[in-house]
C-alpha cells in the first residue's frame, strides 16, 4: 500500500514534468511508466516556440541544450527533385523549430525530480484497475510490478499516459477519434555530409513527404499514405516506391538505399486526432494525448502535453490537494487545444497550395 497527494501515470514529456513542478513545490508525486526504460515508446520529439517556452522559464532548457538538441535553419519545399521555396526563421526567434531526443528531455526532466524527496518514479509498473472508495470517488490504482500487485491510494490521479490511455477508459470518460484520411510511415537514415538542419516537404501523389533533420546526425522520414493502405502497398514493387523517395529528394539515393532496403525499415502510424470534451471526471484528470491525441502535423503533440503541465502545476499547492477543484484550470487549455487541432486540419488540407506558384 503506498500513499501519495498525486499519482501520475506515464512518463512522457507532459507526465515527467508536472511530476517536477508538484514535487518542488512539496507536493508528494507518485509517477508510473509501464516500461523499464522511461525513454523507450516513441514521442514526438520536435519542440516550437511555446514547448521552448515553457522549459526555460523553468530554467530546464539550458540543461537540455548541454546534453544536445538541433534547431532547425529553415523550412524548404521541393518539387520534383528540385528546391522550389524556402521559409526562414524570425530573427527574434533565431530557427523554426528545435530536435530534442527524447531520452534527452525526459532524463533532465526525471533527473531535476529526483532532486525532492516528495518525488517517486516507479517503471515496470502497469496500471490494472482504479479503486473507488466507499463514496464511490476514485482513490486510487491498483497495479503490477515486477509481478506483484500493488495499491496506490491518492487525491488525484492524472492520466498522462498517451493515445490509448488505460486511465481514461477506465474511468470510463469517452473520447471522440477523429481519422484524417491518412497514415503515416516513419523512417530513419543518417544525413549525408554537411546537410543542413532543416524540415523539408515534398509532394508524392498529392500526399505529403516530409523530412526532420535530428540530433546526433539523422534525418527523421515521414511519409503520409492513404489511410488503410499500407496492406496493399506492401504487396507492390518496394523499389518503385523508393523512387519516388529519391526523386522527391535525390541528394538522399547513397543513404535511402543503404539503409533502407524492405517495407520493414519503415514504421506505421496510425494518424488520429481524439477530442476528450471531460478532462476531469471526479478525482481524474487527464493531460497531453490521453485527452487531446494530435496528429504528427504541425508538431504541436509534445508542446501541447508541456504547457497541460505547466498550466495545471499552477493551480496545485500543498495542503490544498483534497479541496481542488480544476475544471476552472484547463478550460483556457482546452479552447487552446481545439484551435490547434482545427489549424492542424486546415494545415493538411492545404499543404498541396504551398507548391502552387501565386501571380
Amino acid at each position: 500500500m503506498i500513499n501519495t497527494d498525486i499519482c501520475i501515470v506515464g512518463a512522457g514529456p507532459g507526465g515527467a514534468l508536472l511530476s517536477l513542478l508538484l514535487a518542488k513545490k512539496g507536493v508528494t508525486v507518485t509517477l508510473l511508466e509501464q516500461h523499464h526504460d522511461i525513454a523507450k515508446e516513441f514521442r514526438g520529439e520536435h519542440l516550437n516556440e511555446e514547448g521552448e517556452k515553457v522549459l526555460k522559464k523553468h530554467g530546464l532548457y539550458s540543461k537540455i541544450e548541454k546534453l544536445g538538441l538541433l534547431k532547425m535553419e529553415v523550412i524548404e519545399y521541393w518539387e520534383n527533385g528540385k528546391l522550389f521555396k524556402t521559409v526562414q526563421p524570425e530573427k527574434k526567434d533565431g530557427h523554426l523549430g528545435i530536435h530534442v531526443p527524447q531520452a534527452h528531455l525526459l532524463s533532465v526532466l526525471i533527473d531535476e525530480a529526483k532532486k525532492y524527496p516528495s518525488f517517486t518514479l516507479m517503471t515496470n509498473t502497469k496500471v490494472i484497475d482504479l479503486i473507488k472508495d466507499k463514496h464511490g470517488h476514485f482513490s486510487g490504482i491498483k497495479a503490477r510490478r515486477k509481478g506483484k500487485e500493488l495499491t496506490i491510494t491518492s487525491s488525484f490521479i492524472i492520466g498522462a499516459d498517451g493515445r490509448y490511455s488505460t486511465i481514461r477508459k477506465k474511468a470510463g470518460i469517452e473520447t471522440t477519434v477523429v481519422k484524417h484520411g491518412y497514415d503515416l510511415l516513419w523512417a530513419r537514415i543518417p544525413s549525408p555530409k554537411n546537410w543542413k538542419p532543416s524540415i523539408k516537404m515534398a509532394q508524392i501523389d498529392g500526399y505529403q513527404l516530409s523530412l526532420f533533420t535530428q540530433a546526433k546526425g539523422f534525418i527523421q522520414i515521414g511519409w503520409n499514405i492513404n489511410e488503410g493502405s499500407f496492406s496493399e502497398i506492401r504487396k507492390q514493387s518496394f523499389e518503385v516506391f523508393i523512387e519516388k523517395l529519391i526523386q522527391a529528394f535525390p541528394d538522399l539515393e547513397e543513404n535511402v538505399r543503404k539503409h533502407i532496403t524492405s517495407w520493414n525499415d519503415f514504421v506505421l502510424l496510425d494518424v488520429h486526432s481524439n477530442r476528450t470534451n471531460q478532462w476531469i471526471k471526479d478525482n481524474i484528470l487527464l493531460i497531453g494525448d490521453a485527452c487531446h491525441t494530435m496528429t504528427p502535423t504541425g508538431a504541436f503533440g509534445l508542446n501541447s502535453s508541456l504547457k497541460d503541465a505547466d498550466a495545471l502545476a499552477q493551480c496545485i499547492e500543498p495542503g490544498t490537494i483534497k479541496d481542488l477543484d480544476l475544471n476552472n484550470c484547463v478550460q483556457q487549455r482546452k479552447k487552446e487545444v481545439q484551435k490547434l487541432q482545427e489549424l492542424q486540419i486546415e494545415k493538411e488540407k492545404n499543404f498541396v497550395t504551398q507548391f502552387v506558384i501565386l501571380d
